[in-house]
């Protein structure tokens, strides 16, 4: 994030494994575009309980050795032993990728269901930080929840176990994408009143281009987060009263929010704008364009 950048904050874009051979394809037309901004580095995604696991080692030691991005990958102790886990770890190095983010991670199938250990695994995200730091010379980072995590009991509770994943030898953090900077805000400011040490450390805001009302929805809904009343009524105005949402509308307003959102995100000192890009260029570029990060020639094949 410290290196040479175009616009006025470096930015940063997260994939998502592909499931067949055309989503793919898709996914390399994106990540070709995003290599022409300049990205201070991609992320990719793991699949619950290890469903796209295979693919996921492979794509991102691709992103790795076949492109210039730094790349993260993902990792969640759902559905894994310690054992796997260290094989995991090893696997990334193995293709030269040191950069990590570890998750507990979601319960496969219904990302809001109990949650249970696998036996022989870690029960907590810290524990996870902490094993791989024993495994090598390794960077890694952590999620956070600007709303707080909807299994917190509150947003203090929320607040101390992002603390303590810090602790445990996390270097930042990326926060799960949110719609009202004032919880983004508030995140930090907690974080630096629990423990000022900790809250030195950069919290990347998780930011994402809204181009469906209904998909947006579906994705709060899954993640236990919200989309503010003012938002919501904005978007519902560009969908419409119809049967299907004017979803040209809506992907106007949705741009205009993004942008809003990472203009005051700038003038608040963010660290980085981090996009979820769901493997799609267009509308992040758009946003990208508009806060004044040199996106020209990106859509020109070299």
């Amino acid at each position: 994030m410290a290196a040479d950048h175009s616009g006025p904050v470096p930015f940063s874009v997260e994939f998502f494994p592909p499931r067949d051979a055309d989503a793919e394809a898709r996914l390399w037309r994106a990540v070709r575009i995003f290599e022409r901004m300049n990205p201070a580095f991609v992320s990719m995604t793991y699949g619950a309980g290890g469903s796209t696991r295979d693919r996921t080692v492979r794509i991102a030691g691709e992103l790795a050795t076949e492109t210039t991005l730094l790349t993260i990958a993902h990792l969640t102790a759902v559905n894994h032993s310690v054992d796997e886990l260290r094989a995991l770890v090893g696997a990334y190095a193995d293709k030269g990728i040191v950069n990590l983010l570890a998750l507990r991670g979601d319960p496969p199938g219904d990302p809001l269901g109990d949650w249970t250990a696998h036996p022989d695994g870690v029960e907590y995200a810290s524990e996870l930080v902490d094993l791989i730091g024993g495994l090598g010379d390794f960077h890694t980072g952590v999620a956070s929840f600007p709303e707080g995590h909807h299994r917190a009991p509150d947003l203090d509770a929320d607040t101390e176990n992002l603390v303590r994943k810090l602790r445990a030898g996390a270097e930042y953090s990326v926060t799960q994408v949110f719609f009202d900077v004032e919880d983004y805000l508030r995140l930090r400011d907690r974080v630096v009143a629990a423990d000022p040490e900790q809250g030195a450390k950069p919290i990347i805001p998780g930011l994402m281009p809204i181009t469906s009302l209904a998909g947006a929805r579906r994705m709060t809904e899954l993640s236990g987060s919200r989309i503010p009343a003012d938002v919501e009524e904005r978007l519902a105005r560009a969908a419409g009263d119809g049967p299907e949402e004017n979803r040209e509308a809506v992907r106007a307003v949705g741009i205009d929010l993004c942008t809003e959102t990472s203009e005051r995100l700038i003038a608040e000192g963010a660290p980085c704008l981090h996009f979820c890009s769901l493997n799609f260029a267009k509308a992040t570029s758009e946003v990208l364009d508009r806060i004044g990060v040199d996106t020209r020639g990106a859509f020109t094949p070299v």
